[in-house]
């Protein structure tokens, strides 16, 4: 094989191996290259943010039908409605106000008759310390990002159960998953909305409603920068100013707004790659719960879990007790001073049964002594008179 075919074959093996990479793992029994699928109806909120513009064009490639949600206090009504077309609705929405999620289901049931994939990205956060952020903005991002999924959750549900269908994409974050110094809030209301999802699986289930927690680390945008991009770098995060106690420049406070400032537009993870994954899960038989998108979400969230799992093993001898196999099993969890003293009464314990021995032998031969002398019709007393 000469240099030339060499290269071909790399060439050709290298992109079969990209295109495995965004290949959903078989368990999931994902959409196959080149196979007919069914065509879904979508709702994106937040579909013209970050990662939900991204989601929308995968959709609408493919040939599904979508409404893309947009949210009133950045999209014009002028703007949504240049993306109407037969394959998609554009639509506005405040995620906190639970009336304008309902006409959103509502407004897509007249639209395209059906509804089979529910997709949540809007989400709001704040970079800044814990004790910086005022409640005002610790409300808003509990008011978009916990009670914006509740509000799209209970506004479904009830044509899902009705139509004994239905799939959830709820955008989570690694911050759902581990804490992460200068979006304490942040987390808070990812976590919540990770055990929010988590309970509603189970209460759901017999109705053949699914949901996944979409999981993404270090995203960036695949579009530039330009005038014409209305989209901050950051997407929905507010970036707050540090107070006096957490300024100074190695405060783990400002740990998010360092990786903000030293990864700019550099994230490693693609976001069309992520919709395109995303895309796929809608598709699958048996999505996961969790689909962690990006290196840095796999690495992070594996040490944070390592953590969690050494702590237990370090504590777990308070709750359970020592194997019998195990060392020291059969004594159970003693101290020292106890098994020094059980070692003690046992060797006093020793003796005493010896002494008690001897004394019982002794009194058997004075039995024995007397019998024979009863035998030789003598009695005790007697015995003593002849002595003398």
């Amino acid at each position: 094989m000469d240099a030339r075919s060499a290269q071909d074959v790399a060439s050709v093996a290298g992109s079969e191996t990209s295109r495995m990479k965004l290949q959903l793992p078989a368990s999931c029994d994902p959409p196959q290259p080149g196979a007919p699928v069914k065509q879904l109806v979508w709702i994106v909120f937040g579909g013209t943010g970050h990662m939900g513009r991204s989601l929308v064009r995968s959709a609408l490639s493919h040939g599904d039908l979508v409404t893309t949600v947009g949210r009133v206090i950045e999209t014009t009504p002028e703007a949504i409605a240049t993306l109407n077309s037969d394959t998609c609705l554009g639509q506005l929405c405040d995620v906190r106000d639970a009336a304008s999620v309902a006409r959103v289901i509502e407004h897509t049931l007249q639209r395209f008759g059906r509804i089979d994939c529910i997709v949540n990205c809007s989400g709001y956060g704040v970079i800044g310390a814990c004790e910086d952020q005022d409640e005002h903005e610790l409300r808003n991002q509990f008011e978009t990002n916990f009670m914006g999924t509740l509000h799209i959750v209970q506004a479904s549900l009830p044509y899902f159960r009705q139509q004994n269908a239905g799939r959830y994409l709820i955008f989570s974050s690694t911050s759902g998953a581990l804490g992460v110094p200068g979006l304490g809030p942040y987390c808070a209301t990812k976590y919540a909305v990770e055990g929010l999802i988590e309970a509603m699986l189970y209460e759901v289930d017999s109705f053949n409603i699914k949901a996944t927690l979409v999981e993404p680390g270090l995203v960036r945008r695949d579009e530039p920068d330009s005038k014409t991009n209305p989209l901050p770098t950051w997407g929905h995060f507010l970036i707050k100013p540090a107070s006096d106690a957490y300024s100074h420049a190695t405060s783990p406070a400002l740990h998010a707004k360092r990786m903000v400032q030293w990864l700019g537009d550099r994230q490693p993870t693609s976001a069309v790659k992520c919709a395109e994954l995303v895309w796929q899960l809608a598709h699958c038989s048996y999505p996961p719960l969790r689909l962690l998108l990006g290196s840095y979400a796999i690495e992070s969230i594996r040490d944070r879990l390592r953590s969690v799992t050494e702590e237990l093993e370090d504590w777990k001898h308070l709750n359970y007790p020592v194997a019998p196999d195990a060392p020291g099993g059969e004594r159970g969890d003693k101290t020292d001073r106890e098994e020094g003293d059980e070692k003690e009464e046992g060797d006093g314990g020793e003796e005493r049964e010896e002494r008690e021995g001897r004394e019982e032998g002794d009194r058997d031969e004075d039995k024995e002594r007397e019998m024979d002398d009863v035998m030789e019709g003598l009695s005790p007393d007697a015995r003593e008179q002849e002595g003398t």
